[in-house]
């Protein structure tokens, strides 16, 4: 396990992002993420948009989901792996606070990793679910 902790793979660095995201641990989610990194929160996504920086991301997009929804978690699936390539394939689920209704829906992310960190984050998710979970 201690291997985990520190390894550099890409594959590892990723999981290592949702296992600190699952645990709402954003001190160790930042310790993931490169000093310059890129999230991009889908088109269409409540929080959509890029941010910057590691504190960028928690602040406004970890943070604001917890606002906003109760238990939001990232459950990854599948990770297809090609280089610092890492595509993995999950579902989110959660509990909209204002509404009182859930939602499952798959969801696609792509994770570029350098050096131990993540430099890039592309989210692809259908939005249309999440939005009708946020309507009154």
């Amino acid at each position: 396990m201690a291997e985990f902790a520190t390894s550099t793979a890409p594959v590892d660095v990723v999981r290592r992002q949702y296992l600190a995201s699952a645990a709402g641990d954003l001190e160790a989610l930042r310790a993931t993420l490169a000093p310059d990194v890129e999230w991009t929160e889908m088109a269409g996504f409540p929080l959509a948009g890029t941010y910057r920086t590691p504190d960028g991301v928690t602040a406004n997009v970890m943070e604001k989901l917890g606002q906003d929804w109760d238990g939001w978690t990232a459950h990854d699936d599948t990770y297809v792996v090609d280089g610092e390539n890492v595509v993995v394939l999950a579902r989110y689920t959660a509990t909209n606070k204002a509404t009182g209704k859930p939602i499952a829906v798959r969801v696609a992310h792509h994770f570029v990793v350098r050096g131990g960190h993540i430099v890039r984050f592309e989210q692809f998710v259908d939005t249309a679910l999440v939005r009708d979970a946020m309507a009154v």
